[in-house]
Formats: structure tokens, sequence, C-alpha cells
């Protein structure tokens, strides 16, 4: 897996040694992964486009159509990124205790390989205010 390569560890810290901690192999292709979607267009300067888009579904209801746009923009994000994984399946599911919160499962492979793989992200949007809860 040597086209897998290495990269600085997410988030940066130093190692044991107290130089910047880096990864590789399996691990460095998950930390991408995760960068990825942990990044809102336009928050990089010199990369504007760089990132995943479901940072604009933060305040959109927890339901089956805002599912499957963050299903969407993570399959389009991460074809686009990251070009050592070949996607299987993106599927977002509701997380039974925590009403805010969406799991998103991501299901690839290592391109050239027959691994498959999967890595759950937890997407958190802003639960619906109840105005009964203030007694007003």
């Amino acid at each position: 897996m040597d086209f897998v390569g290495r990269g600085l560890a997410f988030p940066v810290h130093t190692d044991a040694t107290g130089s910047v901690a880096l990864v590789g192999g399996d691990r460095e292709v998950v930390e991408s992964i995760r960068l990825i979607l942990a990044t809102a267009p336009g928050e990089r300067p010199m990369r504007p486009e760089f990132g995943c888009a479901i940072h604009d579904l933060v305040f959109a209801p927890a339901d089956a159509a805002t599912a499957g746009r963050i299903a969407y923009e993570v399959r389009i994000s991460l074809e686009r990124w990251e070009p050592r994984i070949t996607l299987a399946d993106v599927s977002v599911g509701f997380d039974e205790v925590d009403q805010g919160t969406l799991l998103i499962d991501i299901r690839y492979a290592l391109r050239g390989t027959n691994d498959p793989r999967n890595l759950v992200f937890p997407f958190y949007v802003i639960p619906p205010h109840d105005a009964d809860e203030e007694g007003a």
C-alpha cells in the first residue's frame, strides 16, 4: 500500500520525540476522510472549494430529506477529494438517543484492494426549539 503515502496527523500534534506526528497506511486515509468532512467549503483561503457542504445543513431538520442531502454531499466530496478510495455506499441514520445527531456510515475500499472498510462520522444538527419548554 505504498500508494497511500504518509501525511500529518489530524488534528496536528507532536509525537513522543517532539516532531510533528505523521500517519500512514489505512490511518492516513481515515484521517483524510475525516478532514474532508470536517472542513466547510470556503474555510481554507488558498483552497476555497475543498471540503464538504454538509455544514450548510447544521440548522436543517433531522429528517429523511436532510439525511439524503447529507449522503449526497458526502459522496460527491469524497469522490472529488479522496482518490485513494472507491466508495461503496454512504448512508445516514439517526442516533436513537440524541435527536440532534445523524450518523454518516461510509463504506469504501482502498483502490486496488478488495478490503472493505467503513467509517462512521457523527454529524450534529441543531434540534428544533420547543417553545413550550420556556413556559411561554
